[in-house]
């Protein structure tokens, strides 16, 4: 399993987190609903739905990392110099992760609590998202002082099965990272339409 310099890892998950709010900010919030919210067939995401769908994993997730870095302070669980992943979190990772030509990779079902049926306002979903990451943020600066590998989470699709935090942070930003890919495929169809540009992320940023 991979192994990691838990300073260097954070600190890399920080400025990929740091990549998403920029974006979020700088461009996404001077969008209109019209191109944002804009789904080229009835079965395809539009870019609002690809957030809204990782804006209810923030929903689960950060309220679960915040409690495991508690839980990890108040037990004195000094930082570790190396974070070793799990194999069931650094198999959930390597499914998330983008290939190098910016594709998703293996296609995947969203669970029904997860799935965004709803084009909801695009200014909502940007807002929320832009605080989700502010949060994450945060919680990747706590867990500066706390040992990544035994503080441990629950996964959203069943709480009796808990992933290391580390692995968690990096499954979930890997998540991220794939559903923001597919939101901006969205906009570049929209972009034929509106005649908006978009700026690209560099999938090497992405811890591997």
């Amino acid at each position: 399993m991979p192994i990691y310099l838990s300073n260097k890892l954070l600190s890399e998950l920080q400025e990929q987190t740091e990549s998403f709010l920029n974006k979020a900010i700088s461009e996404w919030q001077l969008l209109r609903h019209s191109q944002f919210g804009y789904k080229a067939s009835p079965e395809k995401w539009s870019a609002t739905q690809c957030i809204e769908h990782l804006n209810s994993y923030g929903r689960f997730y950060l309220p679960e990392m915040e409690k495991a870095i508690n839980k990890a302070k108040a037990k004195s669980w000094e930082p570790a110099t190396h974070f070793k992943s799990g194999w069931l979190g650094n198999y959930f990772t390597k499914l998330m992760m983008p290939v190098k030509d910016g594709s998703v990779g293996k296609k995947m079902s969203s669970p029904k609590d997860h799935y965004p049926t709803s084009n909801a306002d695009s200014y909502k979903v940007i807002a929320e998202f832009i605080e989700q990451q502010e949060q994450l943020l945060q919680l990747l600066d706590a867990a500066q002082s706390i040992d990544l590998n035994k503080a441990t989470c629950a996964i959203s699709i069943s709480k009796l099965v808990k992933l290391k935090l580390g692995d968690t942070f990096l499954f979930y930003i890997a998540h991220q990272y794939r559903h923001i890919l597919q939101a901006e495929r969205a906009l570049k169809v929209a972009n034929v339409v509106t005649g908006t540009s978009i700026i690209e992320f560099d999938l090497n940023k992405l811890v591997r």
